[in-house]
């Protein structure tokens, strides 16, 4: 059983190495401060950009994303990190307009035509991509095509070597899986964490958001969500999840500890639509 808040001075220096819609980097202090001081493997079933994975940096865990572009780049970033850098340094210094919308094009071909085959290619593509299109997104089309117009920054930080590799580090020895959040988490343990960030619930019916994969996550996958939350509580494990602050979500956890935090809101097409919400961080302990 590790200690992971009085572990600081043995962290590695890194973070996120995506910009991720719903990442968690802003909450990160209201997350440490609601986690657990030691349990025994981490578990994040819709992992994301992996904000508090990043900051925690267990030595156990397990990590899973319905997205399996995202988990082939986690794991490109593991396992094959100079081929990935080149490819990076390739693309940073051929960056413009139109070299994006031709990798956007090539990427979309590579994954039709056996992309594991093109592992290395495509995570390096999608991070590049990540870095250039319109404000970071994830969203691909009803067949599966990632289709965010270029973003037109001046200097986007492409091939961010340090960061890249610290995270290569931090990620050596994690399983990773890419499937169904259930399924992910059918070897939870006793004292063992699991923090579970999945997309939020609309707090109106005009505030929902494109979901980064082509399957939604309705009404339906929050209550299953929940039942989840109470069979993990049952076989004794820590687990802490956030959403929004929705009637609807206080009444699938009204049994367990709900806070309440505040959160700035960006993706909106409204200036007026976006600052401070308050948004639940929910726990069994």
């Amino acid at each position: 059983m590790e200690d992971f808040k009085n572990a600081i001075d043995l962290k590695i220096n890194t973070k996120p190495f995506l910009k991720w819609v719903g990442g968690k980097r802003q909450l990160l202090e209201k997350l440490k401060e609601y986690a657990p001081d030691d349990f025994n493997v981490y578990h994040e079933p819709m992992v994301g950009g992996g904000a508090l994975f990043f900051e925690l940096q267990p030595e156990k865990a397990v990590l899973n994303d319905y997205n399996k572009d995202l988990i082939r780049t986690y794991k490109v970033i593991r396992d094959d990190i100079d081929e990935l850098i080149d490819y990076l340094k390739e693309y940073e210094s051929n960056h413009n307009e139109d070299f994006y919308y031709q990798t956007r094009d090539e990427y979309n071909e590579l994954k039709k035509n056996n992309g594991h085959k093109h592992k290395v290619e495509l995570a390096a593509k999608l991070m590049y991509m990540n870095k250039t299109c319109f404000n970071g997104l994830y969203r691909v089309n009803q067949k599966g095509e990632f289709n965010v117009p270029h973003g037109k920054y001046k200097s986007p930080n492409i091939c961010n070597e340090e960061l890249i590799r610290n995270a290569n580090e931090v990620l050596q020895g994690i399983e990773l899986l890419s499937g169904d959040f259930e399924k992910a988490l059918d070897k939870v343990e006793k004292n063992d964490f699991v923090y579970i960030d999945p997309p939020y619930d609309p707090v109106s019916d005009t505030a929902d958001f494109t979901s980064y994969t082509n399957n939604g996550f309705g009404k339906e996958s929050q209550k299953r969500l929940a039942e989840t939350f109470k069979e993990l509580h049952k076989r004794g494990a820590k687990v802490m999840l956030s959403n929004s602050d929705t009637k609807f979500i206080r009444e699938l956890y009204k049994d367990f500890n709900i806070h309440i935090v505040q959160a700035k809101r960006y993706v909106n097409c409204k200036g007026n639509g976006r600052g401070d919400v308050n948004e639940l961080i929910i726990t069994n302990y």
